[in-house]
This record gives structure tokens, C-alpha cells and sequence, in this order.
């Protein structure tokens, strides 16, 4: 995986998270919390999506086979989308299902020091995982917002774990909130809707991960500044006169196909074509080095022709 696949971020995640998971499944024990049981699953599934990640981004750097002639880059894809299914059933649903229980049949919640402690332990981990992410994707991020960055970008690896960790701090603030009542008013039925909170976050992040990761699945076209600095490359003045039409398709995070119809001179000799194609070629890669598989097709410009493309 590449550094834009935010490795550093994905295990410092999924360190943060086993250790999490042990801690809560702990305080559940000791203190029957329900809202304990519901985190200790979500940072378990947090750590198998984490996990997930990884395997995506090793599955990718496999070579392009003659079955898979543009290779498998969008592996990376596959498997953030299975994030979001994890997320959205053994996460989300799980919660619900245990809010619902407990607030069916509520019972105090035992040896309050243990849920309380674990909570700000796990509070405090989370935070430095969130840290480690937030620092990689303002490598990346430039100047979009926090919200186009997560809408717009094409590795869906610190996407994926940004608002997993953004879910889990909510989720822990929630957790402690329901402790916390039910401590204060003697009724676990707080600890129940804490719980049912915790399910509700989970499966509104799931839903928005799987609509990202259905975008880039279906196949994405380069973002705005990488086409224009295709377009004015690809265009000499000389050999390549202009662009007729042009698509692009994300083949992986890192990987882009252009394929474009170009105008080139009327009495220009195979050999001149050829020449004018190749330079282009070679002008695209400098100036967008992802851009790895590249089509053109020189045409004589007919404006009528160009019109109906």
C-alpha cells in the first residue's frame, strides 16, 4: 500500500482498538454495563475493519494478469466497502439489539469504577488513533474541507478510518453519558439508550461509508485539477492542434486510464501522428504521473462530428 493509503494511520487504529475491545469487554464482566458490551463490540469490529483495510491494500500490489489486464487496485475498494457492511451489522445492529435489551429488562450497573475507568482509558487511545489520521490526511488533503476531502478522495483508506474514529469518540462520549445517568439515577434504562445512541451512530456512518465506497466502486473519473492539467498537456498547439473528447476512469487510488480523441494536422504523414501521440503520452505521465494507461485517437477535427461526441 502505498503512503497515501494511510498504513500508519490503519495500525495505529487497529492497535488502539484490541487494546479497547480487551479493556471493555472487561468493564462488561465486572459491571454488566450493556453500553460496555455494545463498545467492546464496536471496537471489535472496529479492528477487523481495520484489518480488512490492510488485506485490501496487500491484494492490490498483485500484477496485472491477462484475466485482470489493468490489475487490482480496486481491491482497496472491495474492501472498504466490506468495512461498511461489518460496521453496519456486527456494529450497529448488535447495539441496538442490546439497547433494546436492556431497556426491556434494566438492572444497576455493578462496580461503576470499571465501565467509568475503561471509558476514559478508552477516550484517551482513541484520540492519539485520531490524532495519526487527521496528521496523514492533511498530507493529502490540501485545501478542501473535511467533508470533501472524505467525498472526494480517491484512497478510501483514511476516509474509512477518520470517521471510524470520529464514530468511536462519539460513541464513547454516548456510552459514558448513558453510564453516567444510570450511575446518577439508579436506572439502567440510561445505560439501554445510551446504547441504542451507540447503534444509531454506527449504522448512519456505515451508510455514508457505503455510499463513498459504491461511487469509487462504480468508477470515478479524475478529479477536477488532475483533468485539467491533462487537457492542457495533451495539447501541443503544433502536432496535437486540440482535444476532441476525453474520459478518464480511476482503475485504483493510483492508478488512472485517459482515453481521448485528438485533432491533428490534415496532411500530417503516420509517422508525424505517431510521433505527436507518443510526446503527449509521455507530456500526461509528467504532468499526472497516475495517469498509467492512456488511450488517443488522432482524428482530422470536424466541428459538426466533435459536436455530436
Amino acid at each position: 500500500m502505498s503512503a497515501s493509503g494511510g498504513t500508519k494511520a490503519i495500525v495505529a487504529a487497529l492497535a488502539a482498538n484490541l487494546a479497547i475491545a480487551a479493556a471493555k469487554f472487561v468493564a462488561f464482566i465486572f459491571s454488566g454495563s450493556s453500553s460496555m458490551l455494545a463498545e467492546s463490540v464496536h471496537s471489535l469490529a472496529d479492528s477487523g475493519n481495520q484489518g480488512l483495510l490492510l488485506l485490501g491494500g496487500k491484494k492490490a500490489q498483485r500484477e496485472a494478469t491477462p484475466q485482470h489486464p489493468f490489475g487490482y487496485g480496486r481491491e482497496r475498494y472491495i474492501y472498504a466497502f466490506l468495512v461498511s457492511i461489518v460496521l453496519f451489522s456486527v456494529g450497529g445492529m448488535f447495539a441496538i439489539y442490546e439497547g433494546y435489551e436492556k431497556i426491556k429488562d434494566p438492572h444497576e450497573i455493578e462496580q461503576w469504577y470499571w465501565p467509568i475507568g475503561v471509558l476514559v482509558f478508552a477516550i484517551i487511545a482513541e484520540s492519539f488513533s485520531f490524532r495519526t489520521a487527521i496528521k496523514e490526511s492533511n498530507e493529502l488533503r490540501g485545501g478542501l474541507t473535511w467533508i470533501q476531502f472524505v467525498r472526494r478522495a480517491k484512497a478510501p483508506e483514511l476516509p474509512v478510518v477518520l470517521l471510524e474514529d470520529l464514530g468511536a469518540l462519539v460513541g464513547l462520549v454516548l456510552a459514558l453519558g448513558g453510564v453516567g445517568l444510570a450511575l446518577l439515577t439508579g436506572n439502567g434504562v440510561w445505560d439501554g439508550i445510551g446504547t441504542l445512541c451507540i447503534g444509531v451512530l454506527l449504522i448512519v456512518i456505515a451508510i455514508i461509508l457505503a455510499a463513498e465506497t459504491k461511487s469509487l466502486l462504480l468508477g470515478e473519473a479524475a478529479g477536477v485539477e488532475d483533468v485539467e492539467k491533462i487537457k492542457a498537456a495533451m495539447v501541443d498547439g503544433d502536432t496535437v492542434t486540440r482535444l476532441i473528447h476525453m474520459r478518464t476512469l480511476h482503475l485504483g487510488p493510483e492508478e488512472l486510464l485517459v482515453a481521448a480523441k485528438v485533432a491533428v494536422q490534415h496532411d500530417d504523414t503516420a509517422a508525424e501522428v505517431a510521433h505527436a501521440i507518443n510526446a503527449a503520452e509521455e507530456r500526461i505521465r509528467a504532468a499526472v504521473p497516475i495517469a498509467r494507461v492512456i488511450y488517443l485517437e488522432p482524428d482530422i477535427y470536424q466541428e459538426r462530428a466533435a459536436a455530436a461526441e
